[in-house]
């Protein structure tokens, strides 16, 4: 048995690549071009021909093809094997037999694995480290390969103190239960708080309004809301931190801010551009 396998049969991780994959049934060309625009919104360019990009986590694939169609030399990597599937399942889906997307099965926390994948002018890792079980140590490998005065693209769930630390309880029940309750558990967790959602609106009659966030929400990041809460409700391991604290992480290592976008202090993950400096000093 792998590690992965066996920390997911000790309920210790989540199933991220089963979930990726129930995702691509429904994935269409307008999600691919949302999380294209998605990416050139974030990186401030109108395509990526030229340039090479790692994504790290590459979960669905969905965003590894996105860099791709926007012309990238593609290098993926995953620790779920099930999500390195998924990934092969769409290179071969939209770019069968193309030297220029690689996919390989890796971890995250493997330092000398990501310093032999050389360097690539966007290292991107959307919603990714927080869940590899050592999440300081992940932010210092995945800046490893950036290339000098190339971007660092992440997000990593937001710091909300003792709600954190009851999510975190939540989410490890949710691993520890039989298959047969997770659905239940998860509907159980998410229900209300998407009941109180549409009660809002209703009451202000606006009912139209919470309709429209479910069938909208393929267009933040071309993602699913369904496929998303499950990833949220599962999401183990889990950490978090604050931006400020992944802001000075990176300053002290040489990288400027380039974007920020913050989720106000509430539930979800705060989102960071970074730049490396061409000779960092510190």
């Amino acid at each position: 048995m792998s590690v992965h396998a066996k920390e997911v049969t000790e309920g210790e991780r989540f199933e991220f690549g089963e979930n990726w994959g129930r995702f691509l049934r429904i994935l269409s060309e307008e999600r691919i071009k949302v999380a294209e625009d998605s990416l050139k919104e974030k990186l401030e360019v109108e395509d990526l021909a030229g340039k090479s990009f790692l994504d790290i986590g590459s979960g669905s694939g969905l965003f590894s093809l996105a860099a791709r169609r926007l012309g990238a030399q593609v290098y993926s990597f995953d620790y779920d094997p099930h999500s390195v599937a998924c990934t092969r399942q769409l290179k071969g889906w939209y770019f069968p037999n193309d030297d220029n997307w690689k996919i390989e099965e890796g971890s995250a926390l493997d330092a000398e694995y990501l310093k032999s994948v050389g360097e690539f002018d966007v290292v991107y890792s959307w919603g990714v480290l927080h869940h590899t079980g050592a999440l300081w140590k992940a932010l210092e490998n995945a800046q490893l390969p950036v290339a000098p005065r190339g971007k660092l693209f992440i997000s990593v769930y937001n710091d909300q103190g003792s709600k954190s630390a009851l999510w975190k309880r939540i989410k490890r029940v949710y691993n520890r239960l039989p298959q047969r309750l997770k659905l239940p558990f998860a509907l159980l967790v998410m229900g209300p708080r998407e009941i109180a959602f549409g009660l809002r609106h209703l009451a202000k009659l606006q009912p139209q309004r919470f309709i429209q966030s479910w069938m909208q929400y393929n267009k933040k990041r071309g993602m699913s809301r369904w496929h998303d809460i499950i990833d949220w409700v599962g999401g183990y391991p889990f950490e978090v931190a604050k931006p400020e604290e992944i802001f000075y992480f990176y300053r002290d290592k040489g990288f400027s801010l380039e974007k920020l976008k913050t989720c106000g202090g509430g539930l979800g993950c705060n989102e960071f551009v970074f730049k490396k400096e061409a000779n960092p000093q510190r």
